[in-house]
């Protein structure tokens, strides 16, 4: 049973820059400086100019106002995924071998600075058991955008009890020369990121959006 999720109050200057200090303090606890190979003075600066783009409203209470996402290209995204704990439990990924041929897809247009902010992130509870081939153009319609592998550990370690709150989730917005399509979800007992097909619906999976990239 999904647990409820409280809503995080973004809807003021303080409260948009206490959650982004916030997900920095976190970045900082799991090493990301070091992982990054920069001192973490020079992390923080990279993250600072992201405070004029902060949301100025709240979002909808079952939706994340903004995630900073650190890119593969910082942190490697096996890194970043063995960093997470759910239950107890690391995550992991077998995709590691082919995480390189994944790219955004075309119409999703990525930030060139190393962090960035994904606003207004919906895990896609409406999507559940929906194809993800028809689940990409409901979202385009709507004006918003699929998460990319990158948004996707974000949205994770961020936020590890995503999966207990509100739902596995893929991410749509990258893509390989294939049909599998990036997920996220409990397997094993242990956060994971691994794929499925593109043309499988699956009650326990929904595909996240965002409204934008800053």
């Amino acid at each position: 049973m999904k647990q409820e999720h409280a809503p995080i109050d973004t809807g003021t200057t303080s409260g948009a820059a206490a959650e982004l200090d916030r997900q920095v303090a976190r970045l900082h606890e799991l090493g990301y400086p070091q992982l990054a190979g920069i001192a973490p003075d020079r992390f923080d600066a990279l993250v600072e100019p992201l405070r004029d783009r902060l949301p100025a409203t709240s979002t909808a209470e079952d939706r994340i106002p903004f995630l900073l996402v650190v890119k593969a290209d910082l942190v490697p995204t096996v890194e970043q995924v063995t960093r997470w704990a759910v239950a107890g439990k690391a995550g992991w990924t077998d995709m590691a071998d082919e995480l390189a041929g994944f790219r955004p897809i075309e119409g999703v247009d990525v930030p060139g600075a190393p962090v960035y902010l994904l606003l207004d992130v919906d895990t896609g509870a409406a999507t559940l058991d929906v194809r993800p081939n028809d689940a990409l153009p409901q979202i385009t319609d709507a004006g918003r955008t699929p998460l990319t592998i990158d948004e996707g550990v974000a949205l994770v370690t961020q936020h590890p009890d995503v999966f207990s709150t509100r739902n596995a989730f893929q991410a749509l917005g990258s893509r390989a020369a294939n049909k599998r399509i990036p997920s996220f979800w409990v397997s094993k007992g242990a956060p994971r990121l691994g794929w499925c097909w593109a043309g499988n619906p699956h009650t326990w999976l929904g595909a996240a959006s965002a409204a934008g990239r800053a």
